[in-house]
């Protein structure tokens, strides 16, 4: 009986430790990054792999450019594994969020993308009017309706990130 009681002492105290070591806590989405491309130009970025409503894994990357203290660009970039998806340019990338007005962002490959599996889209001016509170749908311009649900933790590390 005494080493019973000490047992289950000894399980209780282990199973506190590792619960209060964040072994079992929550996945933290923060992945921001910063690199200098050249003096006085700073890239942040935000990266994520999300998968559509099919199941398929894309690469979502918002990243930011700081030219001497002044933000000159907001985009998301979306990448798909090759062969995958066809992006249509020009197209519109939608964003809808439950009672919210869709707003839609503009194709920044309209005359010439790098591949057919990538789209970028300029978010500088409705990155601020997105929620951080609820998911957000992106409808992404491909020949096959497909969209992605980004999180409200991943929509709070890109409102911090802009």
């Amino acid at each position: 009986m005494f080493f019973l009681k000490k047992g289950l002492i000894l399980l209780s105290l282990s199973l506190i430790f590792l619960v209060s070591s964040g072994i079992w806590a929550e996945p933290s989405f923060a992945s921001i990054r910063q690199q200098e491309e050249a003096p006085g130009q700073i890239l942040y970025q935000s990266r994520q792999s999300i998968q559509d409503n099919h199941g398929q894994t894309w690469q979502v990357v918002l990243f930011k450019r700081v030219k001497d203290g002044r933000v000159d660009t907001v985009d998301l970039r979306l990448v798909a594994y090759p062969g995958q998806a066809t992006f249509i340019h020009p197209g519109s990338l939608s964003l809808s969020a439950p009672n919210q007005a869709i707003l839609t962002a503009p194709d920044q490959f309209a005359t010439e993308a790098p591949a057919p599996n990538v789209g970028q889209f300029d978010l500088k001016k409705i990155l601020p009017q997105l929620p951080t509170d609820q998911k957000v749908q992106l409808g992404l311009p491909l020949k096959e309706q497909t969209t992605i649900e980004i999180p409200p933790a991943v929509l709070l590390e890109w409102q911090l990130m802009a």
